[in-house]
C-alpha cells in the first residue's frame, strides 16, 4: 500500500506542477482566457497561480511541508473553478456541458485535496520523514560510517 500511496502521491501533485509549468510556458494564452473570463489582473493572475500550483504541486510530490501544498491547491482550485467555470451563466448547451465538466472535476480534486489534509505526517517516503527528528541520518563511503571520522 505504502507504493500506492507514493504513486497516486506523484500523480497527483506531478498533475498540479504540470499545470504550473504551463501557466509559465503559455502566460500569454492564458491571460487572454483569464481576461476573457473576467479575471481581474490576468496578467499578474496567470504566472502567481502558476506559482502556487508549481509549489503545490512539488510540495505533494516531495512530502516537503504538503498540508500547505494541499492548502495552497485548495485555496487555488476553489476561487479558480467559482470564476472560470460558471456552467450556470452558459447559454450554449455544448459550453455549457464543457464548463460543468470542467467544474466538477476541479471540484473532485478540492475532495480529493482535503482528504489528503487528513493523512499524518509526515508521508511514507517523504522529505519530511527523512528530516525527522528521530530519525538519525548519516552517510557511508566505502563502507565506513562517516560519523566515526574524527571531526
Amino acid at each position: 500500500m505504502r507504493a500506492l500511496f507514493v504513486l497516486g502521491r506523484a500523480m497527483f501533485g506531478g498533475f498540479f506542477a504540470y499545470n504550473g509549468v504551463n501557466h509559465f510556458r503559455n502566460q500569454t494564452m492564458m491571460s487572454q482566457y483569464a481576461e476573457a473570463k473576467g479575471v481581474p489582473a490576468a496578467e499578474a493572475a496567470v504566472p502567481a497561480t502558476g506559482a502556487l500550483l508549481l509549489a503545490g504541486g512539488l510540495s505533494i510530490m516531495a512530502g516537503l511541508k504538503p498540508k500547505q501544498g494541499l492548502a495552497a491547491i485548495v485555496g487555488f482550485l476553489i476561487p479558480l473553478t467559482l470564476q472560470m467555470h460558471k456552467f450556470w451563466e452558459v447559454q450554449d448547451p455544448q459550453q455549457r456541458m464543457n464548463e460543468m465538466i470542467n467544474f466538477s472535476k476541479n471540484m473532485a480534486l478540492v475532495g480529493a485535496a482535503l482528504m489528503m489534509l487528513q493523512i499524518p505526517e509526515p508521508w511514507p517516503v517523504s522529505v519530511d520523514e527523512a528530516r525527522a527528528a528521530d530519525e538519525e541520518m548519516f552517510v557511508r563511503l566505502g563502507g565506513r560510517d562517516l560519523r566515526s571520522l574524527p571531526a
